[in-house]
C-alpha cells in the first residue's frame, strides 16, 4: 500500500481541493458535464457531414457524365484524368501501355521552360520510347525515329512532335475502338446510365 509523504504535491492538492466550499466543487462538475455533452453532441457531427455528402454527389454526376463523353471522341478521353487512368488501366492488358506514357511524357516535356532540363529530359524520353531496342520502344516507323534524333541535337518543345503524333493516331485508331468495347468500360457507361436514371427519378 503507497504512503504519502509530507511535502507530497498531491497530497497538498488533495488537501486545497477539500478546503474549497462543496458548492464551488459541485458547479464545476456540473460545467464539466455540460461541456462533455456539447462536444459529443450528433448534432454537430451530423451538420459538418451534410457538405461532404452533397459534394460526394456533385463528383458521382460528374464521373458519370465525363465516362459518357469519353466515348465521343479520343479528344475527350484525353482530357479527363480518370478517362486517361481508365484507358492505361485497359492498355496494360494489351501490353500497349508505353504508347500512352510516351504520349503523357511529351505533353509534360512541352511545360518544361529551362534549356538544360530541356535537353536532359529530351534525351531521356528518346533512350526510354524512341531508339531501337529502347525498353519501352513505341511503334514509329524508321524515318519518324531518325528525324526525332536529329530533333535531339537542338532539342526544343517541338523535338518530339511528329512521334508524338503518329503515337496518338495508332492509339486513336487502334487502341482506343477497342477500349469502347471493353468489358470495363461497358460496366463503366452502364453504372453511369443507372446513376443519371436513379437521378432522374429522384427529381
Amino acid at each position: 500500500m503507497s504512503r504519502w509523504m509530507p511535502g507530497c504535491p498531491a497530497l497538498s492538492m488533495c488537501r486545497g481541493l477539500a478546503a474549497l466550499p462543496i458548492a464551488c466543487l459541485e458547479r464545476a462538475k456540473d460545467l464539466k458535464t455540460r461541456l462533455g455533452i456539447l462536444l459529443h453532441k450528433p448534432e454537430l457531427g451530423h451538420k459538418t457531414g451534410n457538405p461532404s455528402k452533397l459534394q460526394l454527389g456533385s463528383r458521382r454526376r460528374d464521373s458519370s457524365r465525363e465516362v459518357l463523353e469519353w466515348r465521343e471522341s479520343f479528344d475527350q478521353l484525353l482530357k479527363s484524368k480518370s478517362g486517361v487512368n481508365a484507358f492505361h488501366t485497359f492498355l496494360k492488358t494489351e501490353f500497349s501501355e508505353e504508347n500512352l506514357d510516351f504520349w503523357l511524357a511529351c505533353e509534360d516535356f512541352k511545360k518544361t521552360r529551362s534549356k538544360t532540363k530541356l535537353a536532359s529530359k529530351a534525351n531521356r524520353i528518346f533512350e526510354e520510347f524512341v531508339q531501337s531496342e529502347a525498353p519501352r520502344e513505341v511503334n514509329i516507323d524508321h524515318e519518324t525515329r531518325e528525324i526525332t534524333r536529329k530533333n535531339l541535337s537542338g532539342a526544343t518543345s517541338a523535338c518530339f512532335n511528329e512521334a508524338q503524333a503518329k503515337t496518338r493516331t495508332l492509339m486513336e485508331k487502334d487502341s482506343y475502338p477497342r477500349f469502347l468495347k471493353s468489358a470495363s468500360y461497358q460496366d463503366m457507361t452502364k453504372q453511369a446510365a443507372s446513376r443519371g436514371t436513379s437521378k432522374r427519378s429522384h427529381t
